[in-house]
């Protein structure tokens, strides 16, 4: 059965089992009438625990949305600290390759010139020479 006890109608029967009856049938409804108000505590605290577990989650969810939050925010602040650090480090290795660059620029300009005619003159001015590692022939 489901829970609820059925007890017998005290109708239809003698003067003192009716009294008999009537006083069973007395007695079990403070009975019944007290599982009625047990079951409905316990209805009431099941009540109770669902609310709470549904609040507990829903701020378990709120604490983890935050956190997440302050964890993408620190992500994002990192994240650009070393981008902008690699971007001022490029932007300082382009300065240094383009003082560079013109550091040759000038050091050719300045000694084109005399290496033009040092050149030259090696091509260009011949001294006949014999060289140091010719043996002449013995004549016979």
């Amino acid at each position: 059965m489901s829970g609820i006890l059925h007890f017998p109608d005290c109708t239809g029967t003698t003067d003192s089992a009716r009294r008999t009856m009537a006083s069973q049938c007395q007695g079990i409804q403070p009975l019944l009438q007290a599982d009625r108000r047990a079951k409905d505590k316990l209805e009431d605290a099941k009540k109770r625990k669902v609310k709470r577990l549904k609040q507990a989650k829903e701020e378990a969810m709120a604490e983890t949305d935050q956190y997440k939050m302050q964890r993408d925010e620190q992500f994002r602040l990192k994240q650009s600290k070393i981008m902008g650090s690699q971007g001022d480090l490029a932007s300082e290795i382009e300065e240094q390759t383009q003082g560079n660059i013109q550091e040759l620029n000038r050091s050719y300009n300045q000694c084109m010139e005399s290496v033009m005619k040092q050149l030259l003159s090696a091509v260009c001015d011949m001294k006949p020479e014999v060289h140091v590692n010719y043996r002449l022939k013995a004549t016979s």
